[in-house]
């Protein structure tokens, strides 16, 4: 999936307050190819997460089309839509999807066994230390922290192949330090992989060297 193509979309339910504003994103044409890293800035309410979700293909609710490759993405089918989320696509959700009732690990290591097994137990035990949160590695999700929660939704999107990396305000509620630790993480994943991602979030950041920023 070489790269992802946008063209005159815009939300319907944000339809009327979209099409009346200058945006990089909605209600024009935009080629993002693989292997950039691409920063989306927007307000809170702009449609940062449903920008995320059509470009998953969760919404469909929109005027316009999505293109993995030079395929529209609704005429997908289920069984190859679930395979391009297998093998070229991972995402980070803004409100996570952990699996409240499975440990932090047991999160990390469904998606790795899914995925194909990418990493030993030993890597990914790198992977947390790197992060710290190794002291909550065996604890349920759900009595995680929220920060807590999304180090271990960055480090899960991690464990399958991808070639685009989807990422909706991936470091919300970590501080300057945890924010860094993270973001050097991806970086190294991605450069390995020459992966590219799109982040979304509300402000400025210096994290990674983008190779595009736009405004939603």
């Amino acid at each position: 999936m070489p790269s992802i193509t946008l063209h005159q979309v815009v939300p319907i339910p944000l339809s009327d307050r979209l099409e009346k504003r200058t945006s990089q994103i909605w209600n024009t044409d935009i080629v993002l190819k693989q292997g950039e890293w691409i920063k989306i800035k927007a307000s809170s309410g702009s449609g940062k997460t449903t920008l995320v979700h059509i470009l998953y293909k969760l919404r469909n609710d929109y005027k316009g089309n999505v293109l993995y490759g030079n395929q529209n993405i609704q005429a997908i089918p289920a069984e190859a839509l679930a395979s391009i989320r297998q093998k070229s696509i991972s995402i980070i959700f803004q409100d996570l999807r952990l699996f409240p009732q499975l440990t932090a690990f047991e999160n990390i290591q469904l998606k790795n066994i899914l995925g194909g097994v990418m990493y030993t137990e030993k890597e990914i035990m790198l992977m947390v230390e790197r992060l710290q949160i190794t002291h909550i590695i065996q604890h349920k999700a759900q009595t995680l922290s929220y920060g807590e929660q999304q180090r271990v939704a960055i480090i899960r999107a991690l464990m399958q192949p991808f070639e685009w990396l989807i990422m909706d305000e991936p470091f919300s509620h970590l501080d300057i330090n945890n924010a860094t630790l993270a973001a050097q993480l991806i970086t190294e994943e991605c450069t390995k992989r020459n992966a590219g991602f799109i982040l979304t979030d509300l402000d400025n950041d210096t994290h990674f060297v983008y190779t595009q920023q736009l405004n939603l």
